[in-house]
Parts: structure tokens; sequence; C-alpha cells
């Protein structure tokens, strides 16, 4: 069975979203008092007392410009929650933010929308996997949240 990879935020470009985000706004830390908030520094829920930022991200725009993608008008940014300092990362190889139906949006490697899928949690998210990466145009997924459409990680061909 194949073991698919939840790609945390690059450590570069968590460096860059901590002074400011992908809309050009000043990043502004603040203790999170419930915790709760899905990390996606360290592929975990915040705690409560820990200091984050809520920045905006865009996540093909940082990975076309790595690869030469051109993704046209899928380069989107929405929010996303990180450390307002460095933190260890993840801890461990499982898939976070499994506990709840998820969105799995497919990109060629142009930057193109393939297709989505919704995955029933738990046990859904092999499958889709595994479908998404037979077809030997998908390059990636993003796993997006079912409610606000929130990117919260991406996985790449195993």
């Amino acid at each position: 069975m194949t073991t698919y990879t939840a790609r945390p935020l690059e450590p570069t470009a968590l460096a860059e979203l901590r002074v400011s985000d992908d809309a050009a706004r000043p990043t502004t830390a603040f203790t999170d008092p419930e915790g709760g908030a899905p990390l996606r520094c360290c592929l975990r829920r915040s705690a409560p007392g820990e200091r984050v930022a809520l920045v905006s991200y865009a996540p093909l725009r940082r990975w076309a410009a790595a690869t030469g993608a051109d993704p046209g008008a899928y380069d989107e940014q929405g929010p996303v929650f990180i450390h307002a300092g460095e933190c260890a990362g993840p801890d461990g190889d499982a898939l976070p933010f499994t506990g709840a139906h998820r969105t799995l949006r497919r990109y060629s490697a142009d930057g193109r929308i393939l297709g989505g899928r919704l995955v029933e949690a738990p046990d859904g998210f092999a499958p889709a996997f595994a479908e998404a990466f037979a077809d030997p145009e998908v390059a990636l997924v993003h796993v997006r949240a079912v409610e606000y459409g929130c990117f919260l990680y991406e996985v790449r061909r195993p």
C-alpha cells in the first residue's frame, strides 16, 4: 500500500509569511485563547495560549514559482493559520486533519485543476489519493476544508 505524505508549508515560505502574507499585508500575531486552529506549519491544531497568525497564503503561486508552472486563474490565495514563530514542524507521517470530510483537488504539472473529490473521514483518504495519482496527469493534490474551502496541505505524487 502506498503511503501519502502531507507537506507542511516550506520553511522559506513560513519565514516570509511571518513578516507579510501573500496579499502583501503585514503579519499580526495573536495569542490563541481557545486553541483548535489548524496550523499549516506543523500540521496539527493549536493549543490554548499559543502565539499564532492568520495569513493569506497562495499555495499554487509558490509551487508554480519553484516549478515554472503557470496556474493562471487557478492562482488563488486564502487564509491559513501558522505559528507566529518557528516551530518543530510535523510530528510523524500520519495524514493530519482527517477527522472530517475534506475535498481533494487535483492539479496538473502546469497548475490547472483536473478535478476534485469529496472525501469522507477517515477511511476515504487512501482510496481518494490512489484514484488521484492513478491519473498520470496529476502532479499534486490539495486537501481542503469542505466548509470554507481553506487549503490544509498538499500531497505530491509518491
